[in-house]
């Protein structure tokens, strides 16, 4: 489960933050997850609670965005958005595709006190 590891990098780039810009307590986490990342939210979601726990972030919530993938169709040569890595060009069904992203896990902000 990388989940849990990713939760454990989620919270040092908390810890980090709140040391560089002085608060004490992080009430909510925004976080963008790329359709191609294989995160699996609800894994996820537990993961956060548990690494969480006595820390910074403590009962903090983690409200989580999806991110659609971009890609360029080199058949067609038009830029479309896909859901799931093995799907065609939906504009084409070419299968020559350059995807632009879609793996991306990022913090978009945070609300602390």
């Amino acid at each position: 489960m990388h989940e849990m590891s990713l939760c454990e990098n989620l919270l040092r780039i908390i810890e980090e933050s709140a040391e560089t810009e002085q608060f004490s307590r992080v009430k909510t986490v925004f976080l963008e997850v790329g359709a191609f990342a294989g995160v699996e939210a609800d894994a996820m979601q537990f993961c956060f609670e548990v690494v969480c726990r006595g820390t910074i972030a403590d009962s903090s919530e983690l409200i989580m965005t999806s991110l659609p993938v971009k890609a360029r169709c080199l058949q067609c040569s038009q830029t479309v958005t896909l859901t799931h890595r093995l799907s065609p060009c939906p504009i084409c069904q070419g299968f020559r595709l350059q995807y632009q992203g879609g793996d991306e896990i990022r913090i978009t902000q945070l609300e602390v006190s």
